[in-house]
């Protein structure tokens, strides 16, 4: 069973996606922000992460956290990130995955907020078995 890490400072938002996951046999936990979520990726590396881009405090959190997450990796596959995000909503910088970039911006794909969660679940399985092929 894959195991994905939901990272949103929103817990509603976390908790809805992680129950619809959750619903489709993956095993998932949520963190609200990205200390912790490091920390549980340093202890238990997940399938896939799913990761907001802001956070209180740093706007950028996600990013960084991204960045994190693969330079964590020292051997073996990375770990792929979604990144979700309404970050072209607060800020019109048009991110999409054109920016995609293994140093600056280490994600596989963007989904904008507000999420459909069938476009989610499909997105997921998408990624999911592309990393264990």
């Amino acid at each position: 069973m894959p195991y994905i890490l939901v990272v949103d400072d929103d817990p509603d938002l976390a908790n809805a996606s992680a129950k619809v996951l959750s619903s489709e046999g993956y095993e998932v936990k949520v963190s609200l922000d990205t200390d912790d979520a490091m920390q549980l990726i340093e202890k238990r590396r997940p399938d896939l992460v799913l990761l907001d881009v802001m956070f209180p405090g740093n706007s950028a959190g996600g990013f960084d956290l991204a960045r994190k997450i693969a330079e964590s990796v020292k051997t073996g596959k990375k770990i792929p990130v979604l990144m979700l995000t309404a970050v072209n909503q607060h800020f019109p910088l048009g991110f999409s995955d054109k920016d995609i970039d293994p140093e600056w911006l280490p994600v596989v794909e963007f989904m904008e907020k507000p999420v459909e969660f069938g476009l989610l679940k499909s997105k997921v399985r998408q990624i999911l078995s592309k990393s264990s092929a």
